[in-house]
Order: C-alpha cells, then structure tokens, then sequence
C-alpha cells in the first residue's frame, strides 16, 4: 500500500500546474458581458469545447486505458484550467487561494489557504525541473500547456481519483474499445460541469476559503 501523499508534494505540483495554465487562463478570457450568474458555466463549456475531446482520447484503447496514469492526468488538467477560469472570476489573486481551491476540487482534499501558505515557499526544489521534464517541447499553445500540466499531476495520480466524475452510463461505454472515445467525451464534459459548479459553490460560500 502506497504511503499517503503529504500536503507539501501536493502544493508543489498544484502550484506548478497554477503557474502552467495561468497564462492559458488568461487567452481564454470570456466575453465581458456575460452574466455572473453565466460565466462558470461558460468555462466549463469553453474549455470543454477546446479539450475534453483530448481528456477522452486515451480511452479510445478501452478498459485497458484505465490502467494508464494518462486517463486521469489528462482529465484533470482540463478540469484544473476550467477551476483556475472560475477563480479568475471570483478574483483569486493569491496562490495560496488558488492551490487550495484546485486541492479541494481535484482532490476533494480540504488544505485551507493559511495552511497552504507557508507549504509554497518549503515546497520549492521538492521535484527539480529535471525529473519533469524540460519545459521546451515541440507542442505548442493549449495542447503544451495542458499536457505539461497532465505530467506534473501524475506525481500524485493516486489522488486524482476524487476528482469530478461524468454520469456513470458514460464511464461504462468508456470502458469499451474505440466506442469508448464517444463515452469518454461525454463523461469529461459532464466531469467539466461538475467541477466548475464545484468551484463556483466553494466560492460563493463565505467559509469556503478561509484565511
């Protein structure tokens, strides 16, 4: 049995992945005048619209897709980018609040902001960019952003396994060989959903980051 994953390797590798898809977060802009009551559900879509064909694709192998650590990194990422989209709503400008909004969405991991804080200096050098990989790839825009953030979270893949799911009917055909691709779409974009109203209903609750 594997050895729980400490706080300290968790922030490490969400604040990378914060700092990988933040600039994404930032060419993704929506529309200014779109409703606040809209704009979550606007990102799940946008981002969906963009990338959960790609968070689908490594299921086109089938139940055998399961056994890879990409099935869930990919997924995640995604959800990551559409998370970070609804903390730019809200106006997270600490790290802290956004490492910890990814902790409890991604992970359903409860690490407040206060605890994350002092973790964000400490955590630093506990992966050098060695062991992740050179930071020049020959992917360019969304797809290199996400695909750097997929391998930065298989260092905690085991505890991707909490994050939002798609309806179960859609994880069952995904589990079939090339069909699956149509189940895994379907399941990543309701997985999308969910985890944007996630973080929207963590955001709006006045103690949902405490400081």
């Amino acid at each position: 049995m594997a050895a729980p994953i400490s706080d300290a390797v968790v922030v490490d590798v969400l604040r990378r992945v914060d700092r990988g898809l933040g600039p994404l977060v930032q060419r993704l802009g929506r529309p200014p005048h779109l409703p606040p009551a809209q704009r979550a559900a606007w990102w799940a879509h946008q981002v969906g619209r963009v990338a959960a064909g790609v968070s689908a694709t490594p299921r086109f192998a089938g139940r055998l897709a399961g056994l890879l650590p990409l099935q869930n990194t990919v997924g995640s990422a995604v959800q990551a980018l559409v998370v970070l989209g609804v903390a730019r709503e809200h106006g997270l400008t600490e790290q802290a609040d956004r490492v910890s909004l990814l902790a409890r969405v991604l992970l359903d991991r409860e690490l407040p902001a206060e605890r994350v804080e002092p973790l964000l200096a400490r955590s630093r050098g506990v992966y050098v960019d060695e062991a992740l990989g050179d930071d020049r790839s020959g992917m360019d825009g969304a797809a290199r952003s996400l695909w750097r953030a997929a391998r930065l979270l298989g260092r905690i893949d085991d505890a991707l396994d909490a994050r939002p799911k798609g309806k179960l009917r859609h994880r069952a055909l995904s589990q079939l060989p090339v069909v699956g691709v149509v189940g895994g779409y379907a399941a990543e974009r309701e997985a999308l959903r969910r985890a944007a109203r996630r973080a929207e209903d963590l955001l709006s609750a006045a103690v949902a980051l405490p400081r």
